[in-house]
């Protein structure tokens, strides 16, 4: 067997070295036909730097400073008194199919073994895992064991995304010429603030053009992320979940297995790069979740926020049925004494007071209407103001040596603790069990801070394990309900929590001017139909700002639609106008959530500019938003559209932002829609419109 492997799939080559101690991606990047070995070859195995080491070791999938690599090692640990703490891996054995490769290594000094799975999907993701076992009769401390994805010189710019709450997925773009970039996670979740997602790209690449690598942690806690290029300008990007202080000890016989790392490479831009992503998504949802139509909701939390009312939310639901509204959640207040956030997380039952009869009455109305069900949970969270903490004070993920850090008048329940975990699961088995609830927010809604197990290790990685498992237990006991994860928002949003969730709640911000960038971020690498998007009340709550209902409508009807806002408040003309948004979203539904999310640079930088195309390019919607004023708006315009059939017609029609009536604006061809583009119109700020294509 050659020790080159080629791994490829169209549009796309991964060729891996096995001949080393630790697979080495030699090639990431443009289908090859066939391999050079020579030239491949010396691409990784530099030779030896003046003042160097004899060796200069490539980078590896799991890099190894016992090897001579001088980047951040992808494994770091020890046995007592500090041993063994640069391992140095030797090949046992390769298993090869057509689509992936798995490499096991051993380390006889260190007692350790390394096992490495590198795969290309058909959907064009490289997937790479790798697991450590400690072979021998004593413990070994794991600092870290990391992904390491190398990348080409060309590969001269980072993008990557920052943000906070109520503001997420904030796309920023540097030069990688030298140095590091780093951004470590330590919330319990993915974040506001640093999502695993990271992406390298030539100079200038854009949506449709230039080559670009993308990669993604599959992991819903903390995380470590690197880019870096070497003195020798050799570059590479690092993944990994970031380990606390001694937080795996691996016994004998005991191992741990990386998250999944999931990358894209294109090189026609970070559009078709992030088709991989979706694909990857769709492929691994739950499996009732891949055949779902994904309802349109009305969330109460901006209705009525804590203040539960049978009657108004009997009203609300009959409102909400009459403008097309296929779902209606009841959000968070209707559990115990819960009448702020500052009592009754963990006492999950319903609130005698607020629903003498239950919740079966409200349930029973909702569904006369035609609509299912919903409800608010969040499972991971406790009130010190509760009866669960009263009787269970030490079940809480925090060290009883020190005063917790509070977040929201709330700690964090020790899922990991089996007792905690069991009284959990039997209260939402017996909610999901006595009702008729079609539809789960999960919720989690403040940060880790030093989370602690009761043995006083630091728990983030077992508490992450064991949400998974108590979403899986739920799902499996109850098949026919849906799960969203909400997390503040878009604090938990990755590709290993959407193997469990059908839908992710994108931000708590419904102000449509922050959300068409935070649902453009999100999209990167996560598709349409899962992204929740709401229409809002005229006056946002998280900015105070007001924006028109046509605004809110062409900003929400492009995701999961739903609608959070009081429509009691609505008058006849503003329930009407719902009413042709929501109808004009459910007839265009199967393209906006089954095609190819696409985004085009905008001419001017005051505008947002995305769609969506189906599989087979025959029909494509596009969206064009004008946030802000500037001159560059004062003049004609064309978008141009690449990506369609360049040879088939296609009958433009738009829509205003009110999606009520269409306006004919001609038959185009794909060539033409591509070079020449669509001429816009002069928007004013806060206003946009759809053009719909049809191929006649």
């Amino acid at each position: 067997m050659s020790n080159l492997i080629h791994l490829r799939c169209p549009g796309v080559s991964v060729v891996v070295d096995v001949s080393g101690g630790v697979p080495v991606i030699a090639h990431w990047g443009p289908e090859l036909k066939s391999i050079d070995n020579e030239k491949i070859l010396a691409s990784i195995y530099l030779s030896k730097q003046p003042g160097g080491i004899d060796v200069t070791s490539p980078i590896a999938v799991v890099t190894q400073h016992g090897e001579g690599c001088l980047a951040r090692p992808g494994l770091a640990g020890h046995r007592p008194g500090g041993r063994f703490f640069a391992p140095r891996f030797s090949r046992q054995s390769i298993e090869r199919s057509e689509n992936s490769v798995v490499a096991k290594s051993i380390d006889a000094a260190a007692e350790l073994s390394l096992r490495c799975e590198i795969a290309l999907c058909e959907s064009g993701i490289l997937s790479v895992t790798a697991k450590v076992t400690n072979d021998g009769t004593n413990r070994y401390l794991l600092d870290t064991l990391s992904v390491t994805l190398p990348i080409p010189s060309r590969a001269e710019e980072l993008v990557t995304m920052t943000g906070g709450w109520a503001r997420e997925f904030a796309l920023h773009r540097q030069n990688l010429s030298h140095g590091a970039w780093t951004s470590e996670n330590r919330s319990g979740r993915t974040s506001h603030e640093h999502p695993p997602v990271v992406w390298a790209a030539q100079p200038n690449a854009n949506e449709w053009a230039g080559e670009v690598w993308g990669a993604h942690l599959a992991w819903s806690g903390n995380h470590v992320l690197l880019a870096e290029v070497l003195a020798d300008f050799r570059k590479y990007l690092q993944l990994g979940e970031l380990l606390m202080a001694g937080e795996i000890c691996l016994e004998p016989g005991g191992s741990y297995s990386t998250p999944e790392v999931i990358a894209t490479y294109s090189a026609n831009g970070f559009t078709p790069a992030s088709w991989n992503f979706h694909r990857n998504v769709r492929a691994n949802l739950p499996k009732r979740s891949k055949s779902l139509t994904r309802k349109v909701l009305l969330n109460t939390w901006e209705a009525i926020y804590f203040n539960h009312d049978e009657q108004k939310l009997m009203q609300l639901a009959e409102l909400a049925a009459g403008v097309g509204v296929e779902r209606f959640v009841l959000d968070d207040g209707w559990f115990a004494g819960r009448r702020s956030d500052k009592s009754s997380l963990g006492d999950w039952w319903v609130s005698p007071e607020v629903y003498p009869n239950g919740l079966t009455p409200l349930i029973t109305y909702v569904q006369s209407l035609g609509m299912d069900f919903g409800i608010w949970v969040e499972p991971e969270m406790i009130n010190e103001d509760s009866e669960l903490f009263r009787s269970h004070p030490d079940w809480a993920l925090n060290s009883p040596d020190y005063e917790p850090v509070r977040a929201r008048n709330q700690l964090v329940l020790n899922l990991a603790h089996e007792p905690a975990y069991k009284y959990v699961y039997s209260k939402l088995d017996e909610l999901l069990s006595e009702h008729q609830i079609a539809f789960v927010k999960w919720d989690m809604n403040r940060p880790h801070v030093q989370a602690t197990l009761q043995n006083g290790a630091a728990g983030t990685h077992e508490q992450t394990l064991a949400v998974y498992r108590l979403i899986d237990q739920l799902r499996n006991a109850h098949q026919n309900v849906e799960f969203e994860s909400c997390a503040s928002g878009g604090g938990r949003i990755d590709h290993e929590i959407l193997r469990r969730a059908d839908r992710v709640w994108t931000s708590d911000c419904i102000d449509p001017f922050r959300r068409q960038n935070i649902q453009r971020g999100a999209s990167m690498f996560v598709p349409n139909e899962i992204m929740g998007a709401h229409i809002g009340a005229e006056k946002a709550h998280t900015t105070g700002r007001s924006h028109s209902l046509g605004f809110r409508a062409i900003s929400a009807v492009f995701g999961h639609l739903g609608l959070e806002l009081d429509l009691t408040k609505c008058s006849d003309d503003e329930l009407q106008r719902l009413r042709q948004v929501i109808a004009w979203h459910k007839k265009h539904r199967d393209i906006l959530h089954a095609g190819d999310a696409v985004r085009f640079d905008p001419v001017s930088t005051s505008q947002i500019c995305h769609g969506v195309y189906s599989v087979d390019r025959s029909e494509a919607m596009v969206s064009i938003v004008q946030l802000t004023s500037d001159s560059e708006n004062e003049r004609t315009q064309f978008l141009r559209l690449p990506g369609l059939g360049a040879d088939r017609k296609y009958q433009v029609t738009t829509f205003d932002s009110d999606l009520s009536v269409g306006h004919d604006v001609g038959v185009f061809s794909g060539k033409q829609l591509e070079t020449l583009g669509l001429k816009l119109p002069v928007l004013q700020p806060e206003s946009g419109m759809i053009f719909h294509l049809l191929c006649v």
